[in-house]
């Protein structure tokens, strides 16, 4: 290379995903047909009205349709995410603002870019979402990790958060739940006292909030918590509630000041959202309830299947953990999760992503995603059952 690279990207490696499936893919061209029970990327569609009002609206001629839409999103979207919220969550949103973003992904960045000076520190979860630390990284900001563990149902050790915050000037504490990749579920108790913590020690408390309404029958919002408004910011994204990964519509919720900084950022990163992606979401917040229940219906089974896998694999996990995972223990004669997810690869063709990519917290588990058909995950539990011998 010529030209030495940036050195923010000294403390940033590729995303796993993103060599795994180039890994996965060049296997498939050598005719080995993996099965891919890795990544939570919906293979469901959305709802039909969702659909037909993507291509009703991009098939229309009404003016200004395929031009330049509002940073903030047209009105009837922001109307369409307030109703969903206080419908959804039973939240007051009087004190709420709501922006579309390009996915929740873009608002980690965005949030991120608004809030921290190089050399602020921001706490992330060890076991959580690769991508906090990695814009931490980015950003040339300090990244702490704190512990969820099995012993704590996966919830911060509030002894150990104010030890952290003791020794570091934290500016941001990012949380999610139902948390990714444990499965473990949200408690008003828990956001009753991540607020008061935030509040207490000033900081800035970030949710991401996008596997609410996956096998959960108690979705919540930050914002149940009255005053949360006063420190949380919520990210929220149809990606995977709403089969639209691929449409990138995620969603920034907070108080008015706090959204007008981060628009400074945001503002200068796109365009606006192309209006039919817009009017398609708005349809699809307005699915009724037998839609999602259908949805979790069709999880369900597969959910049972990938527990065969790991109840023939002898792993440990929750029956009652949410979301579109399924995070499991493995047995003490694999030295790691990686060791065994490459195990199974090779001998089988399947592949389970290995905790270690999201913590050390993660190193002795394997994460199955139910992103994949009753029949795949059936012919993985087969090839798994014959070809591998433990």
């Amino acid at each position: 290379m010529i030209i030495n690279s940036a050195n923010r990207l000294s403390e940033v490696k590729e995303y796993y995903f993103s060599i795994k499936l180039a890994e996965i893919a060049k296997m498939n061209e050598e005719g080995k047909d993996v099965i891919n029970l890795g990544i939570g990327n919906p293979d469901l569609t959305p709802s039909t009205s969702t659909i037909n009002k993507l291509i009703e609206t991009a098939n229309s001629t009404v003016k200004n349709t395929h031009g330049y839409q509002s940073y903030r999103g047209i009105p009837a979207l922001k109307k369409a995410m307030n109703n969903w919220y206080a419908e959804t969550y039973k939240v007051d949103t009087q004190k709420l603002h709501f922006v579309p973003l390009m996915g929740s992904k873009e608002g980690i960045m965005h949030i991120s870019m608004a809030f921290l000076n190089v050399g602020d520190a921001v706490l992330f979860p060890n076991p959580g979402y690769p991508t906090y630390a990695s814009v931490a990284n980015l950003l040339q900001a300090k990244s702490i990790t704190y512990t969820l563990a099995k012993e704590n149902n996966w919830y911060p050790n509030f002894e150990e958060l104010e030890k952290l915050v003791k020794e570091n000037e934290i500016k941001i504490l990012w949380i999610n739940y139902p948390n990714m990749p444990t499965g473990a579920n949200a408690r008003y108790s828990i956001f009753k006292e991540l607020v008061d913590f935030a509040n207490q020690h000033k900081i800035l408390l970030v949710h991401d909030n996008p596997y609410s309404l996956i096998l959960n029958e108690t979705p919540l919002s930050i914002f149940c918590v009255e005053g949360a408004e006063e420190v949380a910011i919520e990210l929220n994204s149809l990606s995977k509630s709403h089969n639209m990964a691929g449409w990138r519509v995620g969603m920034l919720v907070g108080r008015s000041d706090y959204i007008d900084t981060i628009m400074k950022v945001k503002t200068n990163f796109d365009s606006g959202m192309f209006k039919a992606v817009q009017a398609g979401a708005i349809e699809a917040l307005n699915n009724d309830k037998n839609w999602h229940k259908l949805q979790n219906e069709t999880y369900r089974k597969r959910k049972k299947i990938a527990c065969s896998i790991l109840d023939f694999l002898e792993c440990e996990y929750d029956k009652n953990g949410v979301g579109m995972f399924v995070w499991a223990k493995i047995p003490e004669k694999y030295s790691s999760g990686k060791i065994l997810s490459d195990l199974i690869l090779e001998k089988t063709n399947v592949f389970i992503t290995p905790g270690f990519i999201f913590g050390s917290q993660g190193e002795q588990y394997i994460r199955i995603s139910l992103c994949v058909n009753v029949l795949r995950l059936t012919e993985a539990y087969s090839r798994i059952k014959s070809q591998l011998k433990l």
